[in-house]
């Protein structure tokens, strides 16, 4: 779900950046008030996890990427706020350093896995698993399908931000200035790999981890 610099204009990147701006800014705030200390740890080890998890990609048509990302696991675990973080230090640093993903675009893949998925994943799991217990099998079926839903999401959001670029921006003889090819295109190739593909992968990591932790430390299940 990468967008490299070139596949949106400037001002679909500078639209996105201007709506992350405010998230980052109350992301920011809330962890701080509300995570506790023994949870900072995991926080960077979700990082890290994300970021590995996101380096396993597959060139789809259209300029984008195929793969999973982890973003409802950690949401679960530490909040849709936490994160939010987490996805966007691995999505920065992906670009920065790896080229993975376009600097003018860090905004719109932040939109897309740091925003729209994790707090997707999160709320799906929360109205699945609600007031279920802590061993309860609801919570681990609850994430798995969180996070498989979540993934299409930002899957197809991906695809409507790369499908109208070649309608609201061409030439006058209608060539395409950035991504050239239409929705008819992007949404089946981005949608279709995420559902048949890497959103069974996220769900069942996402489904094993939260089982595992049940057993071995059920107080992470608490926000």
């Amino acid at each position: 779900m990468h967008i490299p610099d070139g596949y949106i204009s400037p001002q679909t990147g500078g639209f996105f950046y201007l709506i992350m701006a405010p998230l980052w800014f109350a992301a920011s705030r809330i962890v701080k008030r509300t995570l506790k200390a023994r949870q900072v740890p995991y926080l960077a080890f979700s990082a890290s996890f994300v970021f590995v998890v996101m380096m396993f990609n597959i060139p789809a048509p259209g300029g984008s990427t195929g793969h999973a990302v982890g973003g409802t696991l950690i949401a679960v675990l530490l909040g849709p706020w936490a994160a939010m973080i987490a996805i966007t230090v691995a999505l920065v640093i992906q670009a920065l350093l790896f080229g993975d993903g376009g600097i003018t675009a860090i905004g719109a893949n932040c939109f897309n896995m740091a925003f729209l998925l994790p707090f997707a994943g999160y709320y799906i799991y929360k109205a699945i698993s609600f007031n279920s217990a802590k061993d309860s099998v609801k919570r681990p079926i609850a994430a798995a399908i969180g996070s498989y839903f979540a993934l299409a999401l930002a899957s197809l959001s991906t695809a409507v931000m790369l499908g109208i670029q070649p309608v609201l921006y061409h030439d006058l003889k209608g060539k395409a200035l950035y991504c050239p090819y239409g929705l008819k295109i992007a949404i089946p190739v981005m949608l279709g790999e995420h559902i048949f593909l890497f959103g069974w992968l996220e769900a069942l990591v996402t489904f094993l981890v939260v089982k595992y932790l049940q057993k071995e430390d059920p107080s992470l299940l608490q926000l």
